[in-house]
């Protein structure tokens, strides 16, 4: 069973693309959330009822709704009997699903881990422009993927010299935040003198990437994105960032080792991506008045 929280993307057909070109004779049941919590305890008791071999759980808020935290490893309500792959779960520690990367405390889980060492974002950030010194962020509380990033961007400051301005997106009556505050919070990210915007890790924002880096540019304001598709579709300047369809692929390798060769996912690390790709809009970079170095230049991919 496959369930994803916003549709099959690229991660979820590489997993699938991976196990079947293994030619293991794996059959697939895929279901997707649409971003309601509420349905993913009838699929973990569909995954129960129809003995499903392995589940692999799509992102944080997936993951936390199928196999619960590490907390709840003798909770009957999460999974903790039948073979779990995570796979784009932005900290699978600081978001208490597992007890390391190198150990995940529970006998039945493992994953992957795709995001780039925030060092590397900051450094890459210090390389385009080099006077860099304020990184504005987004961020919103109902997503603990979002505050754990933030949270793990200000540890930063003093190691790497530089200030972080963080701005909390307010939550609505429904206990989400509104697409019109973004338009807001950019404009006090502004006022702020920030150098660069860092989405880091929140669905919303990454829903919501148009308005996002259009109203960035409008201020002036280059975009580091860790998701690729912000940089080819929207206005985001750069991304550092594992390809999501390799991502799928590695989790695929994870399965296989626990559906052939028998391994117990307790057993198996978590597994790391260790290519990224960095990307380029010059389009964007041309408004912006912002052009990459020759040594940038040399390992990024650009697109116009």
């Amino acid at each position: 069973m496959i369930v994803t929280w916003r549709g099959c993307e690229e991660a979820c057909q590489g997993f699938q693309d991976y196990l079947v070109e293994s030619k293991i004779g794996v059959e697939f049941t895929l279901h997707d959330a649409g971003r309601k919590k509420s349905l993913l305890p009838g699929f973990l008791a569909e995954a129960r009822e129809n003995k499903v071999d392995l589940i692999l759980t799509w992102g944080t808020s997936v993951t936390r709704g199928i196999a619960g935290a590490y907390k709840d490893r003798d909770n009957s309500e999460f999974n903790n009997e039948i073979p779990n792959v995570f796979t784009i779960v932005a900290n699978p520690v600081g978001s208490g699903i597992i007890k390391s990367l190198e150990q995940t405390g529970r006998p039945n889980i493992t994953g992957t881990y795709n995001r780039v060492p925030e060092e590397v974002n900051i450094e890459t950030i210090r390389a385009y422009r080099p006077g860099f010194k304020r990184l504005g962020m987004l961020y919103n509380s109902n997503e603990s993927n979002s505050v754990l990033k933030r949270d793990e961007v200000a540890q930063l400051t003093d190691k790497m010299g530089f200030d972080l301005i963080s701005e909390e997106l307010p939550l609505g009556e429904n206990g989400k935040p509104r697409t019109e505050d973004i338009i807001s919070k950019i404009a006090e990210l502004k006022a702020a003198e920030v150098d660069f915007l860092y989405l880091g890790s929140s669905s919303f924002l990454r829903d919501n990437g148009d308005t996002v880096t259009s109203e960035a540019v409008r201020h002036g304001i280059p975009v580091i994105s860790p998701y690729e598709d912000l940089v080819r579709q929207s206005q985001a300047l750069i991304s550092v960032a594992a390809r999501y369809y390799d991502v799928g692929r590695l989790a695929g390798r994870q399965a296989e080792k626990i559906l052939v060769d028998g391994v117990s996912p307790g057993d198996l690390a978590v597994a790391r991506m260790t290519v990224f790709s960095v990307v380029i809009n010059m389009s964007v970079a041309k408004k912006l008045k912002l052009f990459p170095s020759i040594d940038l230049l040399q390992i990024a991919e650009t697109i116009k």
